[in-house]
């Protein structure tokens, strides 16, 4: 899912296509993925004014692996939906951020092998700081340990996932585990990685140089 237009970054170029360590973020991301597995089927869901510029990217980076370009819809819930659409057959598929460049081969694999056997699998972290849920006038401390942070790879049994978005699209609805638990199905969570981050602010762009940096210099 690469759909993002880079406001909060404050970006005329889209998150997605920002230099990080010499190549675009979603390069990144994607070869991550080939990483893992050099025979998986990888289907890149972008706004259609975007594909230009993933086509430059691929003559430029020299880029030859097959993708499957889909246009997305209007709402993340619609760019899901019509990537789904594109998938012929069982088996699982894995629902990434275009902007989680430094998802590990580790975390691939075990969203897959654990969908294989729960249906579901999302990866997910501990919340490192305290927590107070707010209203209006008054402000509670919450038990930081019963809450996590999730992440992507969302990874689902492929009908499960499709039937699951033929529902009514909700706002409130902000990622696909959300949509499978609306479905009636059990969410299993995995431990994911800190590192695994989104990048959505220009400060994010600066730890995730860092990070990538780091990973070069350990080999």
């Amino acid at each position: 899912m690469a759909g993002g237009k880079g406001t909060r970054i404050k970006s005329k170029l889209p998150k997605q296509f920002l230099a990080l360590h010499g190549k675009p973020v979603l390069l990144h991301t994607i070869e991550a993925f080939y990483r893992y597995s050099p025979d998986i089927n990888i289907i890149l869901v972008l706004p259609e004014d975007d594909f230009p510029i993933w086509n430059s990217i691929c003559e430029q980076f020299h880029f030859t692996q097959p993708i499957l370009l889909q246009t997305g819809g209007e709402t993340r819930f619609q760019s899901v939906k019509k990537g789904l659409e594109l998938i012929t057959g069982d088996g699982l598929v894995a629902i990434h951020d275009g902007v989680r460049p430094l998802v590990s081969e580790d975390i691939i694999g075990a969203s897959f092998r654990l969908a294989a056997v729960h249906q579901s699998a999302v990866a997910a972290v501990r919340l490192k700081e305290s927590i107070r849920m707010t209203d209006q006038d008054n402000t509670k401390a919450m038990d930081r340990s019963r809450f996590r942070i999730i992440q992507t790879p969302q990874t689902f049994e492929v009908n499960l996932i499709k039937k699951a978005y033929q529902m009514k699209e909700d706002t409130s609805l902000t990622d696909d585990a959300s949509v499978a638990e609306r479905s009636g199905h059990l969410i299993s969570l995995f431990e994911g990685s800190y590192e695994n981050l989104k990048i959505t602010t220009a400060e994010d762009l600066i730890i995730a140089e860092a990070l990538m940096s780091n990973r070069n210099k350990k080999g």
